[in-house]
């Protein structure tokens, strides 16, 4: 391999990893907003807000960046997708046990109507 080929192909490892920084950037975004989502919805610490959203990527086999666009878009569409609502109604219970928090912002009814009853238990 000549010089000049190694330097095309460094160039070209090196414009891989940028792109991929850049993508890790978007989806750190997102992540943060959605565990903002997740806390002003529930009264959970930032913690347990990643906690919540890794429980809920594992639960439904979903990834983590997807997870979070999901929950970044729900209060403006008004629901969650079918296998995303059961799945956080679970891992905010577990959180909600584990940590001992019961303040919530929204009360029972607002979650109900206002976002698809992921958050109460009932479904649209």
């Amino acid at each position: 391999m000549t010089q000049r080929e190694e330097r095309v192909e460094k160039i070209e490892e090196l414009e891989e990893e940028v792109a991929q920084l850049r993508q890790a950037l978007v989806s750190h975004a997102i992540v943060d907003q959605a565990i903002g989502v997740v806390l002003a919805l529930s009264g959970l610490r930032p913690e347990q807000g990643w906690e919540v959203l890794k429980n809920v990527s594992q639960r439904t086999n979903t990834k983590l960046r997807d997870v979070a666009q999901h929950v970044v878009r729900w209060p403006e569409l008004g629901s969650l997708p079918a296998e995303l609502r059961p799945a956080l109604r679970i891992a905010l219970a577990e959180a909600r046990a584990m940590h001992g928090s019961r303040r919530t912002l929204l009360r029972q009814e607002q979650w109900c109507r206002g976002y698809g009853g992921a958050l109460s238990g009932k479904t649209e």
